[in-house]
């Protein structure tokens, strides 16, 4: 990628919008280009694909990376995303475009296109932002919210643990996370799911990487769908997704629940809590998926 040193619109010096020694397999593979202000290059990594396509959260933290240099404010705070057309392992562009600036707030939109095989642009994805700092905010905290009921992390299971589940297509983005699933929700990778929409783990890259407000965009989307728990196989391609980061969260495993409670009409529901090591709930979302055909 480019290390130009054009100025962007918000005043930064650097063309590639990631760390310029980044270690991460995260980092490195949602760095974008600016190619002019506005304008973004990336590749989307064939890494983060999972079954029939590349994973919803990954995509929407590549988005997000693209907003947060578009726009004058560092960090997601709400963040939808349509799903438009299946993306593809391979390049891509990203055009931004600023909606309003507040003292507080931003809000910018952000298109995703990948190409045709005639050479022209098919848009994948479409998404409404609002940034703002995390740092900035009060800490007034008034919640009944708690912590989802898990098992301790040793006592979970991981990608290691029992048979391979017999799902068709990629599976690559397993390889980068490490995800620890709570003992009530692991039926399915043995042929005998609960019935329950339910996915419950601890969550962290396989790298190492501290979480951070732009990986909460991936962690809400990179559990195994709740519809194997139902008893179904197959892709749940994501149709909307939107995401509220709620704070910075803290070094450590995250804790990740997913509920649908109900499918219907062919389409499911998925509600996420992600929660730090410090006991706060760092970020919420809800998604509707297409529920697998077969």
């Amino acid at each position: 990628m480019s290390t130009s040193t054009e100025t962007s619109p918000t005043g930064t010096n650097a063309a590639t919008a990631a760390p310029a020694a980044a270690t991460s397999e995260f980092d490195r593979d949602t760095a974008v280009t600016r190619r002019e202000p506005g304008v973004y290059d990336a590749d989307l990594s064939a890494g983060w694909t999972i079954i029939a396509a590349v994973n919803g959260g990954y995509l929407l933290a590549l988005l997000g990376r693209a907003l947060g240099d578009h726009l004058p404010h560092p960090d997601p705070f709400t963040i939808s995303a349509h799903y438009l057309t299946p993306s593809v392992p391979g390049p891509a562009v990203i055009r931004t475009e600023t909606v309003r600036t507040g003292r507080t707030l931003s809000t910018g939109q952000a298109s995703l296109f990948q190409y045709a095989e005639d050479g022209t642009e098919v848009e994948r994805i479409r998404v409404l932002a609002s940034y703002g700092d995390l740092d900035a905010l009060p800490d007034d905290v008034r919640t009944t919210a708690t912590p989802p009921a898990m098992a301790a992390i040793e006592n979970c299971f991981g990608a290691s643990d029992g048979p391979t589940p017999q799902i068709p297509g990629s599976s690559a983005i397993t390889e980068r996370l490490d995800i620890w699933l709570d003992p009530s929700c692991v039926g399915w990778a043995v042929g005998a799911p609960s019935g329950k929409g339910e996915m419950r783990a601890w969550f962290g890259l396989a790298d190492g990487r501290e979480p951070d407000a732009l990986s909460l965009l991936l962690t809400v989307d990179a559990l195994p769908p709740t519809s194997f728990e139902l008893g179904l196989k197959g892709w749940t391609p994501t149709v909307e997704l939107t995401t509220h980061v709620r704070c910075r969260p803290a070094p450590g495993p995250l804790r990740v629940s997913i509920t649908t409670r109900n499918l219907a009409g062919g389409f499911l529901e998925e509600d996420a809590e992600v929660w730090d090591s410090a006991d706060r709930l760092v970020a919420q979302s809800r998604q509707l998926a297409r529920a697998p055909r077969g």
